[in-house]
């Protein structure tokens, strides 16, 4: 099937859209409530997992490896957003890791680093795509697909069962008191991530 075919078709073109809406919700996180920013995690995250399995194979055209966009200092500012939104809810036991295996000890993640990864990606494929040169979309399509399986997609199944346990526990979701949410921003250096702050720092890459 030729590029054009694949990165233009129904699922693909459905993927992109999600992941747009996904990535919205990441930068504009801090003009949620933790209960609304919770709420919306669990209805997105299952429909970008179901969208992800259905992406089409693709074969690699270009030699190079696709064009990235999310800088370090992009990922902090979406991991260090969502962390400050959950405070002492950011932390979770996991319960499917292959460190596991070689320990007796629980395996301790974050969600916001969770989200923060999964942005990563869908960000990187979402500008490439956006650009609109077939080969290039191709390409980042398949690094996508490939990096769900291999990555995020497990990252996406964990943090979801996190989150689910937030937005069905009534004492788990209570939003924080002033005075928590003030010693978090003082922690990271700021009170509040602005998303024209990782607008601007994707816009510096493109």
């Amino acid at each position: 099937m030729e590029s054009n075919q694949v990165v233009f078709s129904k699922n693909v073109v459905e993927f992109v859209t999600v992941g747009v809406e996904y990535c919205r919700l990441l930068e504009q996180a801090m003009d949620y409530s933790r209960t609304e920013f919770v709420d919306r995690c669990v209805k997105l995250l299952p429909l970008l997992y179901l969208k992800a399995t259905l992406l089409p194979d693709s074969v690699a055209e270009n030699e190079e490896p696709a064009e990235e966009f999310v800088t370090e200092e992009a990922y902090g500012m979406i991991a260090n957003t969502v962390a400050s939104i959950l405070g002492s809810k950011d932390d979770y036991l996991v319960t499917f890791h292959p460190e596991m295996k070689f320990s007796d000890t629980a395996v301790i993640a974050n969600i916001s680093e969770d989200l923060a990864d999964i942005y990563q990606d869908i960000k990187n494929f979402t500008m490439v795509y956006s650009i609109g040169y077939e080969p290039s979309m191709n390409d980042a399509l398949l690094t996508c697909k490939d990096n769900f399986a291999a990555f995020w997609g497990q990252k996406l199944v964990n943090g979801l069962a996190a989150l689910h346990n937030l937005r069905f526990n009534e004492d788990e979701l209570e939003d924080e008191t002033d005075s928590e949410k003030e010693a978090q921003g003082d922690w990271f250096g700021h009170n509040q991530w602005e998303s024209d702050d990782i607008d601007q720092e994707l816009k510096n890459w493109e």
